[in-house]
């Protein structure tokens, strides 16, 4: 019965392809996965017979598995059908339905399909087989952490439980099924959030210095937000504007990552290196996904090392602030700036910047278009390229079909990406209102800039900036004015870039802002260059020094920093004191709460209207701005919810003359970037992206 149904599903994709080299739309994607799981309906089949007459054949376990893969062929079945019904709104080659058919339309569809049977017995079933087995152990930990996040008792309690409920998980795939659906149609974000911080913590922190490439250069810095000139190819001088969005000035946290020592880079050696390399000509500025509500340049480390290793180029990885706490536009102001920043101090990162591309993955690359749209609307030199992985280009809850995927989708549930778009492009109306408008609408004639900052700001900064760099070692705090002097705006200055840092001046911003290492190119630990007491990387804000401690105040200190994980904090905004006695809450919902909400309909706290904003959702950008894009390189996956975005934005740049081109690759998740260690089909995703990142630099 589904095979007319798929076939009329398989006739139509192509014409939904970028083009007849390029394969792939949300259409192919569920017509893959169909034939993925009747390849695994068979291969259980034939497991069956084989193992039929064995001793330890267990009848009831293999009743199971064929009824769970019937369930997911059923379900399967339901999306079909709702295909059909997109087929029938979608112009020819046009993957996103017009404004006529709204997404309640969608939201209905998704209450009536059975979305169990995706996180059960059969879960990644339409991965590749290396990728299997991670996505197991990650919704085996994503149901054992929803029982420490909102149980009952206390913290040490709910994690000693949690030994016991990663194994019921493991051994009830029913069990795993109904609590993951569950936690994506109700979780709130704040436990999206603090399940992704998870890869923030500690241990997963030294991963990467584990299992990557060893890279001669890996500082953490922090970018005050000073007023900042950039000047413009045309040699005019240009006032960058101040991140101030939401809360004010705050520095912009970066990590800078270089496999090679160059002449005038900021490195921990005193002496001068023999056959230093001589300044790149290119400089790959970073933005990580997450959402943008999680992760960091940390937890994306365990690919930026391979990446510098193989491109020998300096790669600046921006942590710009993070939903809910920091709403859009505030990540794209501190983008903008430090991307400006960048360009002007281009020499203390080993690079001439003669060649600078834009490179993010998922939420990241979102704002790298936006970006280089804002350096067309300022008339800032814009980016010479920009890679974007798996980028969601329309942030909206739009009913195209490769979103449908988010059904299935153990790493982006369906929920999961409904509560990240609501954090980031729906503020509270209350903390709206205190932000001033800070982009130019594209589709119509107004123009606004960023925020002014008062002279009270500044200096209320410059007080908080000093008490940072003399607080603590772990904050690397690069200043404009320790580095140059800023030009002034007429027609007397030359631009010749930023000097060269001389030996004395770096070592005095070595000692003044610069972070100790971890490791040197060998990857051995290393001196630390000050004596001020040893912080881990993540705080930002120093405590009190720290005194003789006992057991139970480490026990209490260690407990604390777990706290901080499980309750959604991030580190960077934990306070400057903690006062002793304070307590820190898991989570106002109990798990009695959080279960009892499974008769509710997923829609009902889903009624929200996403601002159409250009900077926000780039498809909808005019012509005019778009067709000034550098040129684009485009990665996606065939599974990606966001594939129909990457393919209608690099159909729509073509269509204006940018130089693009498009890559989907077979059998990996969204996010693959982050499992390139541990996945062989990941690695070679990863070392495509490589190649075309490699081409954007010779271009």
């Amino acid at each position: 019965m589904i095979t007319p149904m798929v076939d009329e599903v398989r006739n139509v994709a192509p014409q939904f392809d970028f083009d007849e080299d390029t394969p792939g739309n949300g259409y192919r994607s569920f017509v893959s996965t169909v034939d993925m799981c009747v390849q695994h309906g068979v291969k259980l089949s034939r497991l069956v017979c084989d193992s039929r007459d064995s001793f330890l054949f267990r009848k009831s376990f293999y009743m199971r598995e064929v009824e769970a893969c019937s369930h997911l062929l059923a379900s399967l079945g339901t999306c079909i059908t709702h295909l059909q019904t997109l087929i029938s709104w979608n112009t020819e080659g046009q993957l996103f339905p017009d404004e006529q058919h709204s997404t309640e339309v969608l939201l209905k569809h998704v209450e009536d399909i059975n979305m169990y049977c995706f996180y059960g017995r059969c879960l990644g079933f339409q991965f590749c087989e290396s990728m299997r087995k991670i996505l197991k152990t990650i919704s085996i930990c994503m149901a054992s952490f929803s029982e420490i996040y909102y149980g009952n008792g206390g913290l040490l309690a709910r994690a000693t439980s949690s030994v016991w409920t990663g194994g019921k998980y493991l051994l009830d795939p029913e069990l795993r099924a109904r609590r993951i659906v569950n936690i994506s149609q109700h979780a709130s974000v704040n436990f999206c959030k603090s399940f992704w911080l998870l890869a923030e913590t500690e241990l997963m922190g030294r991963l990467p210095g584990m299992v990557c490439p060893a890279v001669a250069v890996n500082k953490v810095i922090a970018i005050p937000p000073e007023p900042l000139v950039h000047m413009a190819p045309d040699g005019s001088a240009i006032s960058v504007p101040i991140p101030t969005a939401h809360f004010g000035p705050a520095p912009i946290m970066a990590r800078f990552l270089s496999a090679v020592t160059r002449e005038g880079m900021i490195t921990d050696l005193k002496e001068h290196v023999p056959n230093m390399l001589p300044p790149s000509s290119g400089l790959i500025i970073h933005c990580h996904g997450g959402g943008f509500v999680a992760q960091s340049s940390r937890s994306h480390e365990i690919y930026l090392r391979d990446w510098a290793c193989q491109l020998k180029v300096p790669i600046l990885s921006i942590d710009y602030s993070l939903a809910p706490q920091a709403p859009f536009p505030r990540a794209l102001e501190e983008t903008l700036y430090a991307y400006c920043w960048a360009i002007n101090n281009a020499r203390i990162m080993g690079s001439t910047a003669e060649k600078v591309i834009l490179v993010g993955d998922s939420a990241g690359a979102n704002l790298n278009i936006g970006v280089a749209m804002k350096c067309i609307e300022l008339g800032i030199r814009p980016p010479s390229g920009l890679f974007l992985a798996y980028v969601p280009v329309l942030v909206s809850i739009v009913p195209s079909p490769s979103r449908l995927l988010c059904l299935m989708d153990p790493l982006l549930p369906f929920g999961f990406m409904i509560r990240c778009m609501k954090a980031y492009a729906c503020p509270p109306k209350d903390d709206a209102s205190r932000t001033s408008s800070d982009t130019k609408t594209l589709e119509g004639s107004g123009t606004e800039s960023f925020e002014e900052v008062s002279e009270s700001d500044l200096q209320e900064l410059a007080a908080h900036k000093s008490a940072l760099s003399n607080g603590s070692d772990t904050l690397t705090s690069v200043s404009l004015t320790s580095l140059q002097s800023k030009p002034e705006a007429d027609e007397s200055v030359e631009d010749n870039g930023p000097p060269t840092p001389t030996e004395q001046n770096m070592s005095e911003l070595l000692e003044k802002y610069v972070l100790d290492s971890d490791t040197d190119s060998e990857g051995r630990m290393i001196p630390v260059l000050r004596t001020e007491p040893e912080v881990e990387e993540n705080v930002l804000f120093e405590l009190p020094p720290r005194q003789d401690l006992g057991l139970s105040s480490k026990l209490g200190r260690a407990v604390g920093n777990i706290a901080s994980y499980v309750t959604g904090t991030e580190p960077q905004q934990l306070p400057a004191v903690i006062k002793q006695g304070q307590s820190m809450s898991l989570g106002s919902e109990s798990l009695e709460v959080l279960d009892s909400l499974m008769q509710r309909s997923p829609s009902d706290d889903m009624h929200f209207t996403i601002p159409r904003d250009p900077y926000l959702s780039p498809y909808l950008a005019s012509d005019e701005v778009l067709k000034q894009l550098p040129p684009t390189k485009i990665v996606s996956v065939q599974l990606d919810p966001f594939l129909d975005d990457c393919v209608m934005f690099a159909k729509k740049l073509r269509k204006l003359g940018v130089v693009v081109s498009l890559d989907v690759i077979d059998g990996l998740p969204h996010g693959f970037l982050n499992f390139s260690q541990l996945s062989k089909e990941a690695r070679s995703g990863s070392n495509q992206c490589v190649k075309r990142i490699q081409e954007l630099l010779c271009m």
